[in-house]
């Protein structure tokens, strides 16, 4: 039998009991976003119809563009998008993706080491914030009072390029996943009551205007910061950008412990699929869904 291929199996971040899934965006030039993301990242295109495309990895979906050509472009003074970060399985797989944004010439915008992860940064074409990355291995991480000791050091970026041996880059991994979405809000104390007090994620870090919360000890599936979006108020809805997102729950008690917070305290709410729709504090629309379990 084959030795199991590491780059096929979704990591740590997308076992745990809460994680995030896809993301939706309001796409202006529906055909170059798709492209971008087909091109630039390796995602595949899924599925489409006249309105909507969906572009995702091994078969999954992890982001679902939607035709808005009419849409005002998104503003990152107001709630929104930070960005989307898509997590390599491996720093093979990393590093094989920085050698083709560079030779297809990928405009980056910047590249950290946050000592749990190794991260690039790059902005898509209409502005919505991409970070590509790879973790260290959980036993690596440092915790200290339940809080994560993260960085933002330079990354070496010629180091990293030498993992990636003689292997091309032809599309995205079939383990690439979502490993985490990172929001600009309005306030943070709002961020954590909601996503914290409701959804039900555990603070992991807090600093320099930012939140990190996470499920089941990843180091955060959900960021917020108000860098530049101090005291927004609800998302314009006519905005190209932010959608919605999913987050996944690993099965249905926890689907339905979510829920029942969401019941006790009368918020809102809208049937999704097998699942339920809120909106957080600033209007994003935010889906819970249950999960198949990984193979």
């Amino acid at each position: 039998m084959d030795a199991p291929n590491p780059s096929a199996s979704p990591t740590f971040a997308n076992r745990t009991p809460l994680r995030v899934g896809s993301v939706g965006l309001k796409a202006r030039d529906l055909n170059r976003l798709t492209a971008f993301y087909r091109d630039a990242i390796g995602l595949s295109v899924l599925g489409r119809d006249a309105k909507s495309i969906k572009l995702g990895a091994g078969g999954v979906t992890l982001l679902e563009l939607e035709a808005a050509p009419d849409a005002k472009p998104d503003d990152p003074r107001t709630a929104g998008l930070f960005h989307t970060a898509f997590l390599q399985p491996t720093r093979g797989d990393l590093a094989r993706w920085l050698v083709h944004a560079a030779k297809h010439r990928v405009p980056l915008t910047g590249a950290s080491d946050h000592a749990v992860s190794e991260a690039i940064y790059l902005d898509d074409p209409e502005g919505n914030g991409i970070e590509v990355y790879r973790d260290r291995l959980p036993e690596e991480w440092r915790w200290n009072s339940g809080r994560i000791h993260m960085t933002t050091d330079r990354l070496d970026l010629d180091n990293l390029a030498v993992d990636a041996g003689p292997a091309v880059y032809a599309s995205a991994p079939d383990g690439l996943r979502v490993g985490h979405i990172h929001l600009r809000v309005g306030d943070l104390d709002a961020a954590q009551r909601f996503y914290s007090g409701l959804v039900g994620l555990d603070v992991t870090a807090g600093r320099h205007g930012a939140l990190f919360m996470s499920s089941g000890r990843y180091h955060h599936h959900v960021g917020a910061n108000i860098w530049q979006s101090a005291g927004a108020m609800l998302r314009d809805a006519n905005h190209a950008g932010l959608s919605w997102f999913t987050v996944e729950t690993g099965d249905r008690a926890a689907l339905d412990a979510v829920r029942a917070r969401f019941d006790g305290i009368k918020l809102p709410s809208e049937p999704a699929g097998d699942g339920v729709e809120v909106r957080d504090p600033w209007g994003t629309r935010v889906h819970f869904v249950p999960a198949s379990p990984y193979q």
